[in-house]
């Protein structure tokens, strides 16, 4: 499989995307995998860090078993709310899951795709890698063009520093 490397931003946070429609994001977090998870899983602890600066989050549901849902609405003061949904696949405490990752702006049609996050232990630190299918390199290159990976990095950013404080 042939992928492209692009770094946006943030040194921490490798984005690639491949030809098969895949976009992926890794990431070394310097904390325990259970603090990850739990980072992950805990609706409280979500809106701590879920959203780029300057937005807020708040968990409508999320109920982190397979078939469970889960809804979250991001809010910002430049423009119109994002209420962000989906369905667990799979969970597998503290290795991981799956969901199906949608989103629905103003104007369109509901977007997204199912996506995994892999959580890794490695020597006590969590390597995190989510994969969301996209469905194309046109799809992608869609995606990127609204800004989301930058995004998508600051999210990252602001669980790295929520895991820092424990």
């Amino acid at each position: 499989m042939t992928a492209t490397r692009i770094d946006r931003g943030s040194t921490a946070t490798t984005t690639i995307y491949s030809v098969g429609g895949d976009l992926v994001f890794e990431r070394t977090f310097d904390a325990p995998r259970e603090l990850v998870w739990q980072a992950f899983t805990d609706p409280e602890r979500v809106p701590l860090w879920w959203g780029p600066r300057g937005t807020t989050t708040t968990v409508v549901e999320m109920d982190v078993r397979p078939g469970g849902r889960w809804r979250y609405i991001s809010h910002a003061s430049d423009r119109e709310d994002v209420t962000f949904f989906g369905e667990y696949l799979a969970v597998d405490p503290p290795n991981g899951f799956s969901w199906t990752f949608m989103f629905e702006v103003e104007g369109m049609d509901p977007q997204g795709g199912p996506e995994t996050f892999v959580l890794e232990d490695v020597d006590g630190r969590t390597k995190v890698t989510s994969t969301g299918h996209m469905g194309s390199p046109e799809a992608i290159d869609g995606a990127l063009a609204t800004g989301m990976v930058g995004g998508a990095i600051e999210t990252w950013d602001r669980l790295e520093a929520l895991l820092a404080e424990g």
